[in-house]
């Protein structure tokens, strides 16, 4: 056909406005999903927490299992095939062990579960066997052994690990800790995504996760004094410069975890762990912050305690 025989482009479709699709937000998510998800999960969590504590003991050990069934997934898609069977099993007693037997039988579940995983690869094929083994043991601790410590305060609180309600209906100061923590984990989040949508301007770590930036770190801390400062002096009856404390450990210990897991990410060539939690990605995606604020409650706890 000639030039002529051409049949001109409709003047309504160059003048008129080109379909786009919706903006992806400045920080990565979905806010309304991401807070919606995140407040229900730490309601339903707070829940078994200051009601019935071998519940939150189950709840834990559920996102630990959803979490490194991912991870699982992930080194799979990528060529490593961690053996599942008894890096599942070790999911599922670390955060008991941790409750009905304190920090002993954690550590002794943690030193069995490793064993057990290079016992199952040596009576396989040696082809890969060593990242099998390194990827078994490397997720047990970073999933299950790092989130027990979340469940540590319950059996330290004068020894009692009930399997019902708290007894006489009073809730222990071990778990007031964690429900602290939590909110600092979340306090975390939130305000570092407000203030990261907001007036983020400088990565934090460009080659590794480019949305985070030093502004929405900033506004983590200041967001999460706030809450530790308003806790300390209303739920856990200590003084105002333990929320400080706190605040700024728990902040800087979510921080790493959430850099440690876009690292991994990164690492496997995806984006999230899956889509199974809108706003969020995977279960990982929200477990990141916590499986490295636990231990570190824990140590903090400790410390300010002995003080």
């Amino acid at each position: 056909m000639g030039q002529a025989d051409q049949a001109p482009a409709p003047r309504a479709r160059i003048r008129g406005k080109q379909p786009r699709s919706n903006p992806t937000p400045k920080a990565g998510r979905n806010l309304p999903a991401a807070v919606v998800v995140g407040l229900a999960m730490l309601f339903a969590v707070l829940g078994g927490l200051l009601l019935l504590p071998l519940a939150f003991v189950a709840v834990t050990t559920t996102f630990a299992v959803f979490g490194v069934w991912e991870i699982y997934r992930a080194l799979e898609a990528n060529g490593t095939r961690m053996p599942i069977i008894p890096v599942m099993t070790g999911t599922v007693a670390m955060p008991f062990a941790a409750y009905l037997g304190g920090i002993e039988s954690l550590l002794f579940a943690m030193l069995l579960s490793s064993v057990a995983v290079l016992l199952w690869r040596s009576i396989e094929s040696a082809a890969g066997s060593a990242n099998s083994i390194f990827a078994g043991v490397f997720t047990l601790g970073w999933v299950p052994f790092f989130i027990s410590f979340a469940v540590l305060p319950l059996h330290a609180a004068g020894g009692a690990t009930p399997l019902g309600l708290w007894p006489g209906g009073t809730v222990p100061h071990g778990a007031w800790q964690v429900a602290v923590m939590l909110l600092l984990v979340v306090s975390n989040d939130t305000f570092g995504y407000l203030v990261g949508a907001s007036l983020g301007k400088h990565p934090m770590a460009p080659k590794i996760s480019p949305k985070k930036s030093w502004e929405g770190f900033a506004g983590s801390i200041g967001g999460a004094m706030l809450i530790g400062i308003l806790a300390c002096l209303f739920v856990l009856d200590q003084p105002w410069w333990v929320g400080v404390v706190l605040a700024v450990g728990l902040v800087a210990a979510s921080t790493a975890g959430d850099l440690a897991e876009s690292m991994v990410k990164r690492e496997l060539g995806i984006k999230d762990m899956s889509s199974i939690l809108p706003g969020h990605g995977g279960v990982m995606d929200r477990l990141d912050s916590i499986v490295f604020a636990s231990p570190a409650a824990f140590i903090l706890y400790g410390l300010v305690s002995g003080a």
